[in-house]
This record gives C-alpha cells, sequence and structure tokens, in this order.
C-alpha cells in the first residue's frame, strides 16, 4: 500500500473535455486501485478539484443459464457495503488476460461451472462520476459443474434461481449489484424483443 498527500505527478496543464487538470496528485495507491488528486478548472471557468478513483483491471461478469433456464448466482459479505449480495459471477481482468478468458476463469473458481455458448451483452461504466472502472457483462450456457477453487479471502455460496425470479430480485432490490442488473434485465430484454417478432 501506498499513501502520499501533495506529491505532483503531472505539472503541465491538460485539457480534458471541457475541463482543464492543472495538477494531479497521487493520494493513494495499491494494486487494485489508484486515487489521484487533481486540481482543475471546471466548464464553467471556477477553480476546484476532482477525485480520480482508476482501476487497475476491467470488470467482468456473466449472466450463466442451465437446462432448466435457472440463473447462477454467488453470495458473499461485501464489506464495502457491509451486507450480503446475491450478484452473477464476477471478477477482474488483469492485464495479458482477454474478458472472456478472465471471466471464464472467475466462473471457474468461484463455482466449479464451465460454461458454452459466450456472447458479449454489454460493456459498461460502473460508477463515472468518480472512477473510471469498465466493465463487460456475458450470457453463457451452462455445461459442466465440477468443484469451486475460490481465493482463501473468499467465503462463496453459489445458488440456481429461476430466470423469471431473478429478474424479479433485479426489481424489488433483493439484487442492487449494477453488473447483475444490467446484464439479467438485458437478457430479459432480448426476450422481449424476440417474443415481439
Amino acid at each position: 500500500m501506498t499513501v502520499v498527500m501533495d506529491v505532483p505527478r503531472s505539472e503541465t496543464p491538460t485539457t480534458v473535455g471541457p475541463w482543464r487538470r492543472h495538477t494531479r496528485h497521487l493520494a493513494y495507491e495499491n494494486d487494485w486501485i489508484t486515487v489521484w488528486h487533481d486540481v482543475v478548472t471546471r466548464p464553467d471557468g471556477s477553480a476546484g478539484i476532482y477525485g480520480l478513483v482508476h482501476f487497475a483491471n476491467l470488470a467482468a461478469g456473466v449472466v450463466v443459464l442451465d437446462a432448466e433456464d435457472r440463473v447462477l448466482f454467488v453470495g458473499q459479505y461485501r464489506y464495502t457495503l457491509d451486507a450480503m449480495s446475491w450478484e452473477i459471477p464476477e471478477g477482474g481482468v488483469g492485464v495479458g488476460e482477454t474478458a472472456l478468458d478472465g471471466i471464464a476463469r472467475e466462473l471457474r473458481e468461484e463455482t466449479g461451472v464451465d460454461a458454452t455458448d459466450w456472447r458479449e451483452l454489454a460493456r459498461v461504466h460502473l460508477s463515472n462520476s468518480v472512477s473510471d472502472e469498465a466493465g463487460v457483462v456475458y450470457a453463457a450456457t451452462a455445461a459442466s459443474s465440477g468443484e469451486p477453487s475460490p481465493e482463501p479471502t473468499e467465503q462463496i455460496e453459489v445458488r440456481w434461481v429461476p430466470f423469471d425470479e431473478a429478474l424479479a430480485m433485479t426489481i424489488d432490490g433483493r439484487i442492487t449489484d449494477a453488473m447483475s442488473i444490467i446484464g439479467i434485465q438485458r437478457v430479459a430484454l432480448e426476450r422481449a424483443g424476440a417474443a415481439g417478432r
């Protein structure tokens, strides 16, 4: 972990769309995120600051459906929320790994499931007012199931939920994870479009 305050990283003013960045200071850094503290001129000409969280990895998730039209969920306690969260399998994709390879690896590690018929559903920015975190969401079909091998820090529960129930969970607040909501609702929209043809 690195914590450094008020050490300039960039002193050359930079144009960022209608913004002007005068300095960039490293506020915090670890293996997953970097936090920048920028001194800026805002689009209206006023002076200000902007904090930006840069993510080292791409986020990836997958809506896995089985032959019974059930969605695969993982449940884990999220430290940031101080709450249990049910989500589609997700994870970080590191440098040198494709998004598809990364999420297939995460799926296998977290659930023991291998999948086929992969297709991209959406590319997203997950909190673009404060971070540059980008993500990609896939859909896939469950092919086989084995033993999961999560990281030692992960305590994960796995369950299958009928698709209609999973969709209801994204609407009534039982699921709050953005990538899960986007993925499941995108599949529902595709189905509604296909049914309307």
